[in-house]
């Protein structure tokens, strides 16, 4: 992969004075008139707050504690587990839409930013409650703590627009996007040594898993906070469109009773009112249908959240399953798996990092098509590779296209999506990523429950994703889908 020279990351050039030092220059330059570097400082630091959630909860501790403890090994417990993700999932594909028009008409995403981390702190703190037995608490925690996060990832998002240039997307992307695997990183290695110190005292995983959620939701409270002290809101309230007028009566939907819309509503700031109309899952499908085809007047971004569909899908696989194949293909022990994943992110950070500079300089689908190529090799690796050096290796290069590919599909969401509705639209990107990781790891799971265990014709046929992806990628035309973007926001002035 060629990468480009690059430059401190941003919170070491934070931290110098803001005058006119060439590094100064080069931030300024990347971003829009009146946007101050601290902002773009913020919103990095928030991709470094919530990725230790999903490094430390969903992939590499109370995944396994979840199993293991609060299931007590049972044979449906990993089932539990990849079900409640599934249905996590589920209700973000459907809430997220109406929340993102919601947020759009009433210039109102930091508001929702706000709710979505108290409410994945919160959750994540209460998995510190958790103990053997305690199946339903866990499975209502992991479900709260996930759709909050996966409402946060979109909203936080959805700010790339409004900071960087159209032609620095692709830069300031990747910084948050290798901001967020350092975060991920640093929650993961304080963890690893509350784990091994315990185990050294003789301590279970009853007392130490507890320790490393309070950690989590404790750094991701605390990096968060220059978010909502430096970020600006810049987005006017769009009441015009049909979509965001319709808003405020959808934004709660995913709820089935009235008095439970109502309570969401007013946490929201949306009136009672409008929350109580139409309520339920086909108010939910009414929105979801309206923002999809709002998308036929965007060709090329419709054709980009297939594309992610299929490519996410084969990252999901990467990212929910990896450990696994690790210990049942490789015979990795529990040390190797967790340097493991220190490694996937160390490269994750680097690729994201770098491959930004490479991404303005090349252009968006191009470097997205890099990606996917480098995905297909990791795939191949990884089914031939026969050593745990060969892994090793296969998982050096998920890192470095996993970094690059989710910080390219989100510039070029940006770069599409027209400025008037970027919370509905990167609302539509988190839904087919939402979709993705629904679709990916089921089938995964299917090709192994039919092959009775066959993981290495499982990992082949995730590479079957990033072909179709790349297939669908060639038809996105970048000129065409920014103009008819650029046009849309001229009939709106």
């Amino acid at each position: 992969m060629p990468l480009a020279r690059v430059t401190p990351p941003v919170a070491l050039r934070y931290r110098l004075p803001m005058n006119s030092t060439p590094t100064s220059s080069r931030l300024r330059g990347a971003l829009n008139p009146g946007v101050r570097p601290r902002e773009v400082f913020a919103w990095s630091l928030y991709d470094f707050a919530n990725s230790g959630y999903t490094t430390v909860v969903l992939t590499a501790v109370f995944n396994a504690y979840f199993v293991g403890v609060v299931a007590g090994n049972a044979s449906w417990a990993t089932l539990a587990w990849t079900g409640t993700l599934s249905v996590s999932y589920l209700i973000v594909m459907l809430a997220m839409p109406g929340l993102g028009a919601w947020a759009d008409s009433r210039g109102a995403k930091k508001r929702l930013l706000a709710v979505s981390s108290v409410g994945c702190i919160a959750a994540t703190a209460s998995l510190a409650l958790v103990g053997p037995g305690g199946l339903w608490l866990a499975v209502a925690a992991v479900i709260v703590s996930n759709v909050c996060f996966s409402i946060g990832e979109s909203v936080i998002a959805a700010f790339l627009p409004e900071l960087a240039r159209p032609e620095a997307l692709g830069r300031v992307s990747g910084w948050g996007w290798s901001f967020g695997y350092f975060g991920g990183m640093l929650t993961l290695g304080l963890s690893l040594l509350i784990v091994t110190r315990s185990q050294a005292a003789g301590e279970t995983a009853t007392h130490f898993v507890p320790l490393t959620m309070l950690l989590t939701a404790g750094i991701f409270a605390i990096a968060a906070v220059p978010v909502f002290v430096f970020l600006k809101e810049r987005s006017a309230p769009q009441r015009g469109g049909a979509v965001a007028n319709s808003a405020t009566a959808t934004a709660t939907r995913t709820a089935t009773s009235p008095d439970a819309a109502a309570a969401t509503a007013g946490a929201l700031g949306v009136p009672p009112s409008a929350a109580g109309k139409s309520l339920g899952f086909m108010g939910v499908m009414r929105q979801l249908g309206a923002s999809w085809r709002a998308t036929k007047a965007f060709p090329d971004f419709r054709n980009l959240l297939i594309c992610g569909v299929f490519y996410q899908a084969g990252i999901a696989v990467v990212i929910t399953l990896a450990a696994v194949y690790a210990e049942q293909v490789m015979k990795f022990q529990q040390a190797q798996i967790m340097m493991l994943v220190f490694l996937v992110n160390i490269t994750a950070a680097a690729g994201a990092f770098s491959f930004g500079f490479v991404q303005d300089r090349i252009g968006h689908r191009a470097a997205l098509a890099a990606t996917l190529v480098g995905w297909i090799a990791m795939v191949l690796t990884a089914y031939f590779a026969q050593t745990p050096g060969g892994f090793w290796a296969a998982a050096a290069l998920a890192g470095l296209c996993m970094g690059s590919s989710q910080s390219a599909g989100r510039a070029m969401t940006g770069a599409l999506a027209p400025a008037t509705r970027l919370g509905e639209f990167f609302a539509l990107w988190t839904f087919a990523t939402r979709l993705a990781a629904i679709i990916g790891p089921l089938t995964y799971g299917m090709v192994t429950w039919i092959t009775d265990g066959n993981h290495r014709l499982g990992i082949l046929i995730t590479g079957v994703f990033f072909v179709i992806g790349l297939l669908v990628l060639t038809r996105i035309d970048m000129r065409r889908g920014e103009a008819l973007r650029v046009a849309q926001a001229g009939q709106v002035a």
